[in-house]
């Protein structure tokens, strides 16, 4: 993506890349009043400079759509196409995805979160649709559910994972968010319950064999320290009568 000056005017650059397409390479000219204006940018920019901008779009997620659907009142959403809907969310989605990807964790689980309330909103009494957003709603709890273990909230997460096993109880992405939480939480019985779960569903996914691995680990160190700090008890229980 193209990185420009801080304080560049983009109106003439805005106008030229709204008529390119997604791969185009394109070159703009711009005089001082749509670029640096007369003071420039020293030492790089000279004053009243013209610039020449060499634009590649690689990529782009078009918000107006999304911006305007969700300044609608409720009932103006539900009078929307269901299609209309699903474009909607799968531009949110997206926008949560690119965040999620720049480790802005909080601004990701704020458009998953808009998604999914625009998804529960949506009135209907036809089972399609019901069918439809379902499925768009499964791939956000899934994100979510992620979202919250990378900020460090395991029980938010297990929530999230939870809801997607809800909908789909074999879905192996939720099963190894719970088992993720459940491991955080210390709840290593449960978590391997959970991986156990997803490993008979891929017996050869490392990332679920490599978890699982560490939460029986983690269980048998946990069953230890327990039974030692019994067998301590028990010991000093004993002193404590002789004495």
């Amino acid at each position: 993506m193209m990185k420009l000056g801080r304080d560049v005017t983009l109106a003439g650059l805005e106008l030229g890349l709204l008529t390119m397409k997604k791969g185009e390479f394109s070159r703009f000219l711009l005089n001082p009043q749509y670029a640096y204006g007369e003071m420039g940018c020293p030492p790089f920019i000279p004053a009243a400079a013209t610039v020449l901008y060499e634009v590649h779009i690689l990529d782009y997620l078009d918000s107006g759509q999304a911006d305007a659907f969700i300044a609608k009142s409720s009932e103006e959403q539900n009078s929307v196409p269901l299609s209309t809907l699903l474009e909607v969310i799968n531009t949110l989605r997206s926008f949560g995805n690119r965040c999620f990807n720049q480790s802005r964790y909080d601004h990701a689980k704020d458009r998953y979160k808009q998604a999914v309330t625009l998804l529960k909103n949506r009135e209907t009494q036809r089972e399609v649709h019901k069918e439809k957003i379902d499925g768009a709603l499964l791939p956000l709890y899934l994100n979510l559910s992620l979202t919250e273990l990378r900020l460090e909230s395991p029980q938010k997460a297990l929530k999230y994972g939870k809801k997607a096993l809800e909908m789909d109880a074999t879905n192996t992405k939720a099963l190894f968010r719970c088992g993720q939480a459940y491991l955080e939480l210390s709840e290593y019985e449960s978590a391997q319950g959970c991986l156990i779960t997803a490993q008979s569903k891929k017996p050869f996914d490392s990332d679920i064999n490599n978890l699982l691995k560490k939460a029986v680990l983690a269980c048998k160190d946990s069953l230890d320290k327990e039974k030692e700090m019994c067998s301590k008890m028990f010991r000093e229980m004993r002193s404590s009568v002789q004495l």
